[in-house]
């Protein structure tokens, strides 16, 4: 399904709402950071469950701008298999100097999903107002960095469900978030604080907390939005472990001809609408037969969120068709209800 290909693409590029990334920073005119030097108090780190661990970054530079009176640091991974490639540390303060030539130091909290090597790739500028999708942060530099690498245990694993696996846009669906330890295959045994977001919410970053019990369920009832749920665990600057589901939705087709009854040959119009559906095609389908449904019309679902089709009454008697919606976006396929023109 087309959520499926959405999400994959999601997860390949991680949740804005999850980092602070550079999606939407500034592209034109970036201050330049001249780095002199990028040091990490430790070289590696391990973290074992949904712990973090700091690590102290002093970072000394000049600029000849004013812009940024503090700076972070940006994580690439390079190798290892933790279900997080990026890491942020908190912002570095300015310790010694000016902000146009100084020395600034904070932390990177490492967790556990970070498994492996991550190397400093480059230095942002810019202020956290927490959930901002639209924040200005600028790559003030790119940086050939230290590596950190994290032995990362008892890392979680996460899964989500949608029960019904697909439902009318509007309709209750309940999200279910299993934790569990991959190491052991079992829950934590303790209740553990998570945040959880629905559709815009997952890209503006206004996560809602929520508690786990002590199976490690979270248990969130929605209405279904055609968009995407997302799951993270608090964090300082950013939540960790993103990931994310979506849930198909069910269309709802409605199909009326025109008139019920016309002369064998006439032309009717079918009428139908396919809620929040807009640019997908739709077929008109004759049932030949006790059970051979073939297309004999396609039309495309307007903005508005109604299509026409053209119905052609070929023999006398009842002539039985449907509309037809093939799969088209987040939708399954559906069906109308059957209807019956009376050739003449």
């Amino acid at each position: 399904m087309n959520n499926r290909r959405l999400l994959a693409a999601l997860l390949a590029a991680p949740l804005t709402v999850m980092t602070l990334g550079t999606a939407t920073a500034a592209q034109a005119a970036v201050p330049h950071l001249q780095v002199d030097s990028l040091v990490l108090s430790r070289g590696s780190v391990a973290v074992s469950s949904l712990n973090t661990v700091p690590v102290t970054i002093t970072l000394e530079g000049s600029t000849t701008t004013s812009d940024y009176s503090t700076y972070y640091v940006e994580f690439d991974r390079t190798a290892g298999t933790g279900p997080d490639k990026e890491l942020y540390s908190t912002s570095l303060k300015l310790i010694k100097g000016t902000i146009n030539d100084g020395t600034w130091q904070g932390v990177v909290n490492v967790p556990s999903t970070v498994n492996g090597t991550m190397k400093a790739v480059a230095v942002l500028g810019g202020s956290h107002p927490y959930g901002c999708s639209q924040c200005n942060f600028d790559k003030v530099a790119d940086v050939d960095g230290p590596a950190l690498v994290v032995n990362g245990v008892h890392i979680p694993k996460v899964t989500g469900t949608a029960t019904p696996a697909a439902v009318p846009v509007g309709k209750p669906v309940t999200i279910k978030w299993k934790i569990i330890d991959s190491q052991t295959g079992k829950p934590y045994g303790t209740k553990l604080k998570t945040l959880v977001a629905t559709e815009s919410a997952c890209a503006d970053g206004m996560l809602s907390a929520a508690l786990s019990d002590v199976n490690g369920v979270v248990t969130i009832n929605e209405k279904s939005n055609q968009g995407l749920y997302c799951f993270g665990f608090p964090g300082n600057p950013a939540p960790f472990y993103r990931t994310a589901i979506g849930v198909d939705s069910v269309p709802v087709i409605t199909a009326a001809p025109a008139k019920t009854s016309a002369p064998v040959g006439t032309v009717v119009p079918v009428n139908g609408t396919v809620a929040y559906a807009a640019g997908c095609k739709v077929n008109l389908q004759r049932l030949y037969g006790a059970s051979a449904w073939r297309t004999v019309g396609t039309s495309t679902v307007r903005t508005s969120a109604r299509f026409t089709l053209t119905a052609q009454p070929s023999v006398k008697g009842n002539n039985t068709y449907r509309a037809q919606f093939p799969v088209c976006n987040n939708f399954v396929a559906g069906v109308s209800k059957t209807f019956t023109i009376k050739g003449i």
